[in-house]
């Protein structure tokens, strides 16, 4: 005889009633419950989080974006459904979520004084305006400095001045800076009151930035020329760059001992900065060498006697 046949004749040997006794039907409706709300809350999160995702990307939202509220989403989903199931299943042990709250409750107030700080900070800047949109400020401490292009409840943003060029103008990239800081380090506001400058429309182009190729020439050096050299090298490179941006190549100059710095200043790919530098920089190297009014300005000492000694 097999196993199975004296399994099968020993279950029917069995009375029901003592099966059922065996097995806590509560138990059972409880645990059944427990999988059921689990299923039901992966499945909510599954086609909420698709709906969620849908509408952002249909309102023109990035992907990553709708990464990063998705993430939030399921962590929410995530902490709420074991509370459901401990109100619903298990209300005797809700005193544990009761306990842990109180607790949590006096950390959570522990770690939101910045939060707290940063919205008092908003405040104090919206009414007393220390400075204002559009707004040239330095934080000294921070090395830091910037036109304010917005000012929220948790962050103050800047256009960042300098930083990638030796300059002070906006290169466009933004600084966040939590408001809270700006209760223990100075500001310096470069703007003054009766003096605002009108605000300039940004544009969405956060993947552009500015950049400058320093080129040094000889004081003999045909001026117009040289700069119509690097002016027309970072017009051919950054062509598709300056029809998104519409803001031209310009030069800048400074002199020093050995001749004059000229300063090319374009719009440049931030990812691609050194690729879009070194295309400029070989360009105007190769148009120099054809050139016999233009030349690059090195360190020489000169003897009366002698002569130039290079």
């Amino acid at each position: 005889m097999s196993a199975e046949t004296l399994l099968v004749g020993f279950l029917v040997q069995l009375d029901l009633e003592g099966v059922l006794e065996f097995f806590d039907l509560e138990a059972v409706r409880t645990a059944a419950g427990v999988l059921v709300v689990i299923v039901g809350a992966f499945v909510f999160y599954k086609l909420s989080s698709k709906a969620i995702r849908a509408a952002i990307l249909k309102t023109k939202g990035r992907e990553e974006d709708a990464k990063m509220i998705v993430n939030f989403w399921r962590v929410a989903v995530a902490f709420v459904t074991p509370l459901f199931i401990i109100a619903v299943f298990f209300p005797q042990f809700w005193v544990i979520p009761t306990f842990l709250g109180a607790f949590g409750g006096l950390f959570l107030g522990w770690a939101l004084q910045p939060v707290v700080s940063g919205v008092a900070a908003w405040l104090l800047i919206t009414l007393k305006r220390p400075f204002r949109l559009g707004d040239r400020i330095h934080l000294p401490t921070l090395n830091l400095k910037g036109d304010v292009l917005d000012v929220g409840p948790m962050y103050t943003v800047l256009n960042q001045v300098g930083g990638s060029v030796e300059s002070e103008e906006p290169v466009g990239r933004n600084i966040l800076i939590p408001n809270n800081m700006l209760f223990g380090h100075p500001a310096v506001n470069f703007t003054p009151r009766w003096k605002q400058k009108p605000l300039k429309q940004v544009a969405d182009q956060s993947v552009y930035t500015l950049d400058e190729v320093v080129v040094r020439i000889t004081y003999d050096t045909d001026w117009e020329i040289a700069e119509g050299i690097l002016l027309d090298a970072a017009r051919n490179v950054t062509a598709d760059i300056i029809a998104a941006t519409q803001n031209d190549p310009y030069i800048r100059s400074d002199m020093y001992d050995y001749g004059i710095y000229l300063r090319l200043r374009y719009m440049t790919l931030a990812t691609d900065r050194p690729r879009i530098k070194y295309e400029i920089e070989k360009r105007v190297s190769k148009a120099f060498s054809k050139n016999d009014k233009v030349d690059f300005a090195i360190p020489f000492v000169y003897s009366a006697k002698k002569g130039p000694k290079r």
